[in-house]
Formats: C-alpha cells, sequence, structure tokens
C-alpha cells in the first residue's frame, strides 16, 4: 500500500494537502475518528455521509476480540466496519501505556494489520508518559525506533507509519524525527502527547511538535496522536500537523459534555444550544437532556461541530488567515494562550515555512507583532534604498531637503509609498495605534538605521509618541510637532 503525501496551500506552517493511501485520498487538515467495534454510538457509514474520509481503530481490540477477529481476518476491516474510506489501525501502544504490556509482539500486531486489511498499519511503539525521566525516554525511544526500522525492512511495501517519541523532551523528539527521515516514511505520527492536552499544558506541547517538526522531512504528512478537542486544532494546524484521531466526541457524549469550538459545556446546564448543525436545530436542549437518545445526539453534535472545525480551518489555510484563527481560539482557555505565546516565540522557525503574501492582516493585540508577517517584513526592510538624509513620517506629511521620504505603518515600520498597495502594508488592518505596535514599528525602523549607518534618520512621530520613539531610537533626530 503505497502512501503520499501533497500540499497545495500553506498558511504558517500548516497545509491543506491530499494523502493518497493507495488508490484512497483523504483531504487534509483532517480528523479520524476513533471507531471502538464494540461501542459503535455512530456508525463508519453514518460517519461516511457525514464527510468523513477516514477512520482509525485499533488492531488490539480486534485481535483479541472473539466477535471480530475472525470477521475482520476473512472479510476484511472495510467490510466489518461498513467503511470505504481510509482505515487506520493503532497497534496497541495505548494498551500498553494503560495496561503496562500487550500479549502481542511488534511484527505480530504488523502482520495482524496488514492480514485484515488495515490501510495505514503502525508498529508497536512505546508511548513514554510526560512524567518519566530521560534515561526512561531515551530507554523508550531506542525500542521504538528498533520496532520502526523492523517494520520498514519487514513490512516496506505496506509502508508503515513512523511514529516520533522521545516524552517531553524536546532534543530527545528532533533526533528520533531525523531518525524517522531516514526511514524514508511519509506517515509521521507524533505520539505520546495525550497526557499533555489532558492536563492543559499547551506550552509543553509545542514544544514537542516543533521539535519533531524540525527533525522530519516537510514532506511528511504529521499526525498528532489523540488531539480531539476542536479548540485546539487551530493551534495545532498552525505547527504543522495534518491529522487527528479522536474519541473525544462519544467520550465527551458519555459525560453529558457538549463541542463547542471555544470548550466543552455541560448539557445540564444549557438553556440555548449555540449551534447550527441538524441535531441543535431539531431539538432543544431540555429534549436533548431527557431524550432515551441523548448519549448518541450528543455524540452527533459533537462530531459534526468538530467536522465544521476542520472544514473551518482548511478554509483559513487558503485564505491565509490562519494566525487570525489561531488567535481567537487560544484565548478560549488561559492554558491555550500559553500555548499561542510559546508557538510565537518560535517565529523565526515558521516563518521560513509560512506564504509570503496573503489575503490581509488584522492585528490582534500585542502577539500579533511576533508574527510571521512582521518578522518577515522586518528581513525584508534591509532591502530599501534610501540617500544620506531620511524622513520617516508618522502622518504621511513631508518636507523639503530630504533624499529619502518614508511612510511609517505599525507593527511593521517605514514603507516607501510604492509599496503602499501591496502586502503586508496595504492589506493590513490596523485599529487605533497602540505602545506595542509602535515599538514593533520603531524595531522596523532600527533595523534600517542598522542597514544603513551613513545616513541621518529624522523621524517627524508628533507628540503622541515622541517620548517612546525617542527611546527606542535615541539616535536619530525625532520632530515631535503635533501631527
Amino acid at each position: 500500500m503505497t502512501i503520499s503525501f501533497e500540499v497545495i496551500h500553506k498558511d504558517i506552517m500548516g497545509r491543506c494537502g491530499r494523502l493518497k493511501v493507495g488508490e484512497r485520498t483523504v483531504r487534509t487538515p483532517a480528523l479520524l475518528p476513533v471507531i471502538n467495534p464494540h461501542l459503535q454510538i455512530i456508525t463508519p457509514r453514518e460517519m461516511q455521509d457525514m464527510g468523513v474520509e477516514a477512520v482509525i481503530t485499533n488492531a488490539y481490540i480486534f485481535n483479541m476480540s472473539r466477535t471480530y477477529r475472525d470477521a475482520a481476518l476473512r472479510d476484511g476491516l472495510h467490510s466489518v466496519l461498513d467503511f470505504d474510506g481510509v482505515i487506520m489501525t493503532d497497534s496497541g501502544s495505548f494498551q500498553l501505556s494503560v495496561y503496562g504490556d500487550v500479549e502481542i509482539s511488534n511484527l505480530e500486531t504488523l502482520a495482524f494489520q496488514k492480514a485484515i486489511g488495515s490501510d495505514i498499519i503502525v508498529p508497536l511503539d512505546i508511548p513514554t508518559p510526560p512524567g518519566a525521566d530521560r534515561s526512561t525516554a531515551e530507554e523508550d525511544l531506542a525500542v521504538t525506533m528498533e520496532r520502526i526500522r523492523e517494520a520498514c525492512m519487514k513490512f516496506r511495501d505496506s509502508s508503515p507509519a513512523a511514529p516520533v517519541q522521545g516524552g517531553i523532551f524536546p532534543d530527545l523528539r528532533e533526533a528520533a524525527a531525523r531518525e524517522v527521515r531516514e526511514t524514508g516514511a511519509v506517515f509521521c505520527p507524533i505520539g505520546a502527547v495525550v497526557p499533555l492536552m489532558e492536563s492543559y499544558r499547551y506550552r509543553e506541547l509545542v514544544q514537542v511538535v516543533l521539535a519533531a517538526k524540525k527533525g522530519l522531512s516537510p514532506a511528511s504528512c504529521v499526525h498528532l496522536f489523540g488531539a480531539g478537542h476542536p479548540s485546539m486544532f487551530a493551534l495545532a494546524v498552525a505547527m504543522g500537523c495534518d491529522l487527528f484521531d479522536s474519541a473525544a466526541y462519544a467520550l465527551y457524549a458519555k459525560e453529558g459534555r457538549y463541542l463547542t469550538p471555544h470548550g466543552s459545556l455541560k448539557i445540564d446546564e444549557l438553556a440555548e444550544l449555540p449551534c447550527a448543525c441538524g441535531i441543535c436545530r431539531t431539538h432543544t436542549a431540555e429534549e436533548i437532556r431527557k431524550s432515551e437518545e441523548r448519549e448518541r445526539l450528543l455524540a452527533l453534535h459533537n462530531l459534526q461541530v468538530t467536522l465544521a472545525e476542520i472544514a473551518r480551518i482548511r478554509q483559513a489555510v487558503q485564505d491565509g488567515t490562519l494566525w487570525e484563527l489561531v488567535d481567537e481560539r487560544c484565548r478560549s482557555h488561559p492554558r491555550l494562550l500559553d500555548g499561542y505565546r510559546e508557538l510565537l516565540r518560535h517565529t523565526p522557525m515558521l516563518e521560513s515555512s509560512d506564504r509570503v503574501s496573503k489575503r490581509r492582516f488584522f492585528y490582534r493585540g500585542a502577539e500579533t507583532c511576533s508574527r510571521t508577517e512582521v518578522l518577515r517584513y522586518h528581513q525584508m526592510i534591509t532591502r530599501i534604498g534610501v540617500g544620506r538624509r531620511v524622513l520617516i513620517t508618522f502622518d504621511q506629511r513631508v518636507a523639503e531637503g530630504f533624499d529619502t521620504i518614508l511612510y511609517f505603518k505599525p507593527p511593521f515600520g517605514p514603507y516607501p509609498p510604492g509599496l503602499g498597495e501591496t502586502f503586508p502594508i496595504g492589506q493590513s488592518e490596523v485599529p487605533e495605534w497602540d505602545e506595542e505596535m509602535v515599538r514593533s514599528g520603531c524595531a522596523g525602523i532600527r533595523r534600517l538605521m542598522e542597514e544603513n549607518p551613513g545616513s541621518g534618520f529624522v523621524i517627524w512621530c508628533g507628540e503622541r509618541w515622541g517620548g517612546l520613539v525617542t527611546r527606542e531610537l535615541p539616535s536619530a533626530e525625532v520632530w515631535c510637532e503635533p501631527v
């Protein structure tokens, strides 16, 4: 079974692409709902009718099942699950992490996955929990890599997945990713991150994922194991994750929880249903609470709102507005905001993958000043040619006696009038100026001044910004007349 991945659109490190698995194709980013054959609250066929193109199930559960093992070996997974799309099978790693052991070897689970017709097979990697020390993480990683190499050698015609492990140690994750890259694997899950998400440790999640991305090939399709809440999908896609799998739609429904793109709510506390899905438009909150099918109705809603968020993210990537969506979603929880700010600390890495031009740029507060578009503009500023005497004006007023006159737009900085209609200057939506954006713009001026030490710079900024500009650019001549 050959696997290939084609990137069609990019924004930040997010990609819209096509994952081809044999003759089947999955649009990415994509959600793979988790299917437990014993607990199908929503059937795979119903999911396919809702637009699901791939699902994931557990080979260990099938192998240990008296009900489904023989049927899967005889008829194949697609027939047993009644699903025509891509089916991925996990190897039993989750059972390993929960129960401490599994009754199957690496080659046995790989052979079983292939025998039942799985489209994407996964070796028996070892998920190192976040609390493990470094020596444990190193030992687990060594075993995982040995099993990945074994899978690639024995099942090369099946293009096995190559999970990236390494605990919470970024250097181990990067090293593991580099080893995975050497195997030639196209499908590369990042494992053992569910405990980080369950405990809202999003800052560490960002560190782990970006470390793995550093080592992986840009052509790899990256699967983030167990990422199931729609509020964090935009952040994960911005880091370069392409696929997610989750049972959250069903698990949350069992607990009476109602998913939204901003968080989860308890159905028992809702007076209204703030969603446009078919379930919410044909039922009231009270009707769902009293329904004998309460769990199924909630699961159907949860899955639909999750799929809608994935579609919204794909559109944002195509529109070049993923930053704005990440900013909005990550303000729904303080720990998600921690993850967002950690992501912004890696802007140089993100900038190398981001697209050059976008439809628009929205300023959404101080964090915006650290975005890739601002960093790239500051790098580009050095290419602006200037004369001996330069005027940078905040309100586009001009004066005589200058060789070069530049305008100023925060958070970017100075620009020649000829760039006024180009991205990002002409397509940026900036509200009333604040100190953070003006300070960022001054960083752009400083960059231009450093590139041209023989030129004299005058900053015509008006009374309001005179003090800040003087502090930020002490070597410039600052005019503070009212603007």
